[in-house]
C-alpha cells in the first residue's frame, strides 16, 4: 500500500446550552494509491467523504478455497476418526482450585502409597511423646549473657515408668558437685529431676521426676535384632528436641573391647543412624515403636553405638533387688558387679580407641585427620566445666601420649589414673597439629 497523503479535518458543533445532545460533523479526505496486485481487493471512492471495497477475483478465490477446505477436514474427522484419536495436542486434566478454595478433584486414592510406606511415622507416633530432654546446670557459675546457672551437660531419656522415673546415660547426669538437673518433656513442661542410680560401667543412670500420669515407652528385646534391620533415634541433640533419625543396625554385637570401653561386658549395637551431642541417653526404636536400645556414643557419621536395652534390663533388676537404696545426693552408686563404686579419678571426657578400621574410616570421612596416627583414642565429647575442658582438651582430639606414655586403648588412659596423680600432660592431634595440655584430674566417688 502506498500512502501518498492523508488529510483530516475535524469539526465539531456543539449544540446550545442546556441540550443533551451534541452534533459533530466528520469530513475525512483521503488521497490513496493501492497496489492491485498486493492486495485482492480495491477501495473505490462513493460520494462526498464515502468510500467501499471491492473484492476482486483472487480475494474470492482464496476465501472460497479456505471454505472448501474446512468443510472437508471436518467430513474426515466425523467419517474416519474415533474419540480420542485426533492429531492435536490434549492437555492433561488437573484439579483446579478456585478462588473459594474448592477444588475440582479432592478425593484421595483408595490405597495411598504415603500411608502404606510410612512406618518410621508410626513408630515415632507411638514412641516420641516418652522422649524428654534432660539439662545440667551449674549453680556456682553463671551464664554471660543470659545471667541464668551455666548449662554443663545436656542429653536425653525417656519415661519408663508412669510416675515419672526416666531412663538415660550415667554421662549424662554425672557431674561435678553443685549441679541440677532440669527434665523438660515432649510438652513443653519443665521439671527438677533427682538422680537415682548410676552404673557408671555400663553408663546407665535414672531420673526421677514428681510428675503421675505420664506416658512411658515400651521395652523389646535387643537380643531379636538382625543386622540391617531399621532402627530409629529419638533424642535431642544440640539441645533441639523432638529430633527423629532414622538407619539401619550394621551390627548387633559389637563387643566393647572392640571400641575400646574398658571393663564394660557389652556387645553394643551399630548404627548409622544419626547420633550427636545430646542425643545420649535418648532411645534407639525399632519399627514397633519400642526401645531396643540406649544412645550411647557416636564415632563418626555413620557410626554410633547404643547399649542393649536387654543390659538395661538387667541393670533395672539390680535396682529392684536392692530395694531402691540410694547414697550421697540421691544417687546410688553401682559397678557391673552391683557393687558400690570406689573413689577413683574424673577427667570428664568420652573416649574411643582407635582401632586400624576406625582410623582408616576417619581418614576418609576428614580431611584433616592425621595420617601417621596408628593408635590412640579419640575424644568424642568433653563435659563443661571439666578437668579436661578447663585444660583445653576439645571434641574431636586424639590423645597420643600420657606423662610420655603411649596411649594405644582406654585401657591406658584408665590405667594413668588409677595412679592418682595431680598433674597428667596429654599430647593430643588436632586439625593436623600436635599440641601439649595439662589437665588436672579430679578425685571423686
Amino acid at each position: 500500500m502506498l500512502l501518498s497523503q492523508v488529510r483530516t479535518r475535524l469539526s465539531c458543533r456543539l449544540a446550545p446550552v442546556g441540550s443533551y445532545h451534541a452534533q459533530c460533523t466528520v469530513r475525512l479526505q483521503q488521497q490513496q494509491q493501492y497496489s492491485d496486485h498486493d492486495r485482492g481487493y480495491r477501495r473505490s471512492k462513493q460520494g462526498d467523504g464515502e468510500s467501499r471495497w471491492n473484492a476482486t477475483p483472487r480475494s474470492i478465490a482464496t476465501l472460497s478455497g479456505a471454505v472448501l477446505g474446512m468443510l472437508s477436514y471436518f467430513t474426515y474427522q466425523r467419517t474416519h476418526c474415533q474419540p480420542g484419536d485426533y492429531a492435536f495436542f490434549q492437555l492433561p486434566r488437573v484439579a483446579a482450585i478456585g478462588l473459594t478454595g474448592d477444588s475440582v478433584d479432592t478425593v484421595a486414592p483408595a490405597s495411598s502409597r504415603r500411608k502404606e510406606l510410612n512406618f518410621i511415622a508410626d513408630a515415632v507416633e507411638v514412641s516420641a511423646p516418652a522422649v524428654v530432654y534432660i539439662e545440667i546446670r551449674d549453680t556456682q557459675r553463671v551464664d554471660y549473657y543470659t545471667r541464668e546457672p551455666l548449662t554443663v551437660s545436656n542429653g536425653s531419656g525417656f519415661i519408663i515408668e508412669p510416675d515419672g522415673l526416666i531412663l538415660t546415660n550415667a554421662h549424662v547426669v554425672v557431674s561435678q558437685p553443685y549441679t541440677v538437673v532440669t527434665v523438660r518433656l515432649q510438652d513443653g513442661r519443665t521439671f527438677p529431676g533427682v538422680v537415682e542410680h548410676v552404673d557408671q560401667r555400663s553408663d546407665l543412670a535414672t531420673v526421677r521426676i514428681q510428675c503421675s500420669g505420664l506416658p512411658t515407652l515400651r521395652m523389646g528385646r535387643s537380643s531379636d535384632l538382625r543386622v540391617g534391620e531399621f532402627v530409629i533415634a529419638l533424642g535431642s541433640p544440640l539441645a533441639l528436641s523432638n529430633t527423629v533419625t532414622a538407619g539401619v543396625v550394621s551390627s548387633t554385637h559389637r563387643a566393647s573391647e572392640e571400641i575400646g570401653l574398658r571393663g564394660r561386658d557389652i556387645n553394643y549395637i551399630q548404627t548409622d543412624a544419626a547420633i550427636t551431642f545430646g542425643n545420649s541417653g535418648g532411645p534407639l526404636v525399632n519399627l514397633d515403636g519400642e526401645a531396643i536400645g540406649i544412645n550411647s556414643m557416636k564415632v563418626t557419621a555413620g557410626i554410633s553405638f547404643a547399649i542393649p536395652i536387654d543390659h538395661a534390663k538387667e541393670f533395672l533388676k539390680r535396682i529392684a533387688e536392692s530395694g531402691g537404696e540410694k547414697t550421697g545426693r540421691g544417687a546410688g552408686v553401682f559397678g557391673s558387679d552391683g557393687a558400690k563404686g570406689r573413689s577413683k579419678q574424673y577427667l570428664g571426657i568420652t573416649m574411643l580407641t582407635l582401632t586400624p578400621d576406625i582410623i582408616g574410616e576417619l581418614q576418609r570421612r576428614s580431611p584433616t585427620f592425621p595420617a601417621n596416627v596408628r593408635s590412640g583414642i579419640l575424644v568424642w565429647k568433653v563435659i563443661r566445666g571439666s578437668p579436661a575442658h578447663a585444660g583445653g582438651i576439645s571434641p574431636g582430639d586424639v590423645i597420643t601420649h600420657i606423662n610420655g606414655t603411649e596411649i594405644k586403648s582406654s585401657n591406658d588412659v584408665y590405667d594413668i589414673l588409677a595412679l592418682q596423680l595431680p598433674l597428667l600432660t596429654i599430647t593430643v592431634f588436632r586439625d593436623g597439629e600436635t599440641l601439649t595440655v595439662k589437665v588436672s584430674p579430679v578425685t571423686h566417688r
